[in-house]
């Protein structure tokens, strides 16, 4: 039988699919959950107010201190410290609850916050932590108050002050300002296309021509926005999902092959030896032993 990563929807029956949760309160009724690699159909601000616990998000462990605000975009897989001892608030939301409009819709998709191109966001909030507890507040607070006509836009309003405010942190300590201009849009497009596309077509000239763009101008764009070619970035976009699938499935290499768009199993083991060093058998048996 085959085991497949488990994938969380968002709870139904809430007024608007939006929620804040304890994060304390919800790692106790919910450990054995967490704690296995799971997905989720939503986005997830996790702010670690106290606790030093490891955080592990598409294989990369993330060590967390104290009044840190991690990012993770929907269908990444995570798993929560099996031996944690953390506390803080947890904000769920989905593309249906923020995505009213067009400007909704690529406020979000431009965010460097839930960008699997770019390094996972973690954001200490230390030095303003003043400016999060309220956000956090004003959220709690209406999401407290009684159901009406108004109360989902000034939630999604508060919910794009807080983001705003991260996405400043973020850039102030990264020291880095990108500027949202055509190359932006262009890497943006690719993202988008890339994650669309990525298992049937591997090839930076279908990107291209799908753009309407020259391989140098694309180049450009990426390699300012992500610091990457296109080219590497579809590899790391293949190897990313090729290693979720050899690590939180028992599917064999032959199935995984076909399903990532290979049309023979040889051909995906030596493209994940190329890119790794190991074959996708080796790979899958360290992680067994972990």
């Amino acid at each position: 039988m085959i085991n497949k990563i488990k994938k969380y929807n968002f709870k139904p029956g809430l007024p608007q699919e939006f929620e804040i949760l304890d994060l304390a309160q919800l790692y106790q009724e919910f450990t054995d959950e967490l704690t296995s690699p799971h997905r989720t159909e939503f986005y997830q601000i996790l702010w670690f107010q106290q606790g030093t616990p490891s955080h592990l998000v598409d294989f990369n462990p993330i060590k967390i201190e104290p009044n840190t605000l991690l990012f993770v975009n929907k269908n990444s897989v995570q798993r929560f410290d099996e031996e944690a001892d953390f506390k803080g608030k947890v904000v769920l939301f989905t593309d249906s609850f923020f995505c009213k409009s067009k400007a909704d819709t690529k406020f979000l998709r431009s965010s460097f916050l839930f960008n699997d191109l770019l390094s996972i966001s973690q954001i200490n909030v230390s030095e303003s932590i003043s400016t999060f507890a309220i956000s956090f507040k004003q959220l709690e607070t209406e999401l407290n108050n009684s159901k009406d006509d108004y109360q989902s836009d000034i939630l999604r309003s508060q919910l794009q002050n807080l983001l705003l405010h991260s996405e400043r942190e973020r850039r102030k300590k990264d020291g880095v300002e990108l500027k949202k201009d055509a190359d932006f849009d262009a890497a943006l497009l690719f993202e988008q296309l890339l994650d669309d596309n990525f298992i049937n077509q591997k090839k930076v000239s279908f990107y291209c021509q799908r753009m309407h763009l020259t391989p140098k101008k694309l180049n450009r764009a990426t390699k300012r926005i992500f610091g990457k070619t296109p080219k590497e970035l579809i590899d790391e976009r293949v190897m990313l999902a090729s290693k979720r699938l050899l690590w939180h499935t028992s599917e064999s290499i032959k199935e995984i092959a076909f399903s990532l768009g290979f049309d023979e199993p040889t051909n995906f083991i030596k493209y994940f030896k190329k890119h790794t060093g190991k074959t996708p058998v080796v790979f899958r048996a360290e992680f067994a032993t972990a």
